[in-house]
């Protein structure tokens, strides 16, 4: 009977420490051998989660934002003050390269030359086209020059800005900004042959075409549409080329929060 008890005893024993080792089995708790500052658990010494103790940084030190790191080797690889301006002038596509990563102080002394003998160049092959002297058919000065030097009492071209001096301002792919004048890339005002409340180079605005405004200023002459396609004999055929626009308008909507233009309409 004792025999029978002591049985009994010891397999109620072994069926316990069965159950037992299920439990401690089907535990979800991970199991950490051994406390790091990245296991996402509060384990070790830590005093917070990662943090703290005698070898994960302090917990006050670790809630900081991360400053920045600008380690590594950048490269310059575009200016878009003014687009297009580097395409319409640069000679060829090693001219256009070197003037994207140059930095605007140098711009002028290295473009500036080559910009003006491209834009009198061109003007040469319109009038090789139209069959006119290459020597009659320059650069012709713009308003600009009213608008970059105050207008004075002799018409348009009062204040001429020459190749030269429009070249030296749009090699250097920059944006001027005028505190004390409207933000704008070009506004003509009242237009030809007084332009009235006229401002230019003070900034850009979304809606402002720079394009089109950069051809105007390079081919538009003094009322801005000198090689606009006209058609000069009325037959019906333009006789001048369409310098003077991109052919191509504001195709999305402009808002007034960032990024402030929508998706194309």
């Amino acid at each position: 009977m004792k025999f029978k008890n002591i049985k009994y005893t010891f397999l109620s024993l072994c069926a316990m420490m069965a159950l037992a080792s299920c439990n401690n089995d089907d535990d979800n708790t991970p199991v950490v051998d051994t406390a790091t500052c990245n296991d996402g658990i509060m384990n070790g010494d830590e005093t917070g989660v990662d943090c703290g103790g005698s070898t994960c940084e302090p917990c006050e030190d670790a809630m900081e934002p991360m400053e920045p790191d600008f380690s590594g080797t950048y490269a310059q690889a575009d200016f878009m003050g003014r687009p297009g301006i580097n395409t319409v002038l640069s000679a060829d596509e090693a001219t256009k390269e070197m003037h994207n990563v140059s930095i605007p102080s140098e711009m002028e002394a290295t473009f500036q030359a080559a910009f003006e003998a491209r834009l009198e160049a061109y003007h040469d092959v319109y009038a090789n086209i139209l069959g006119a002297d290459p020597e009659a058919v320059n650069f012709e000065p713009n308003i600009l020059g009213d608008i970059l030097n105050g207008p004075t009492d002799d018409g348009y071209t009062n204040n001429p800005v020459t190749a030269t001096v429009l070249t030296t301002v749009l090699a250097n792919d920059v944006l001027e900004v005028a505190p004390n004048l409207p933000t704008t890339y070009f506004n003509g005002g009242s237009g030809a042959p007084n332009y009235d409340g006229a401002v230019g180079l003070t900034g850009r605005t979304p809606q402002d075409d720079v394009i089109d405004v950069s051809l105007i200023l390079l081919f538009g002459g003094g009322d801005g549409a000198r090689f606009s396609g006209q058609d000069t004999n009325d037959d019906g055929m333009a006789d001048l080329p369409r310098l003077t626009s991109d052919g191509v308008g504001l195709t999305a909507t402009v808002g007034t929060t960032f990024p402030y233009l929508g998706a194309p309409e």
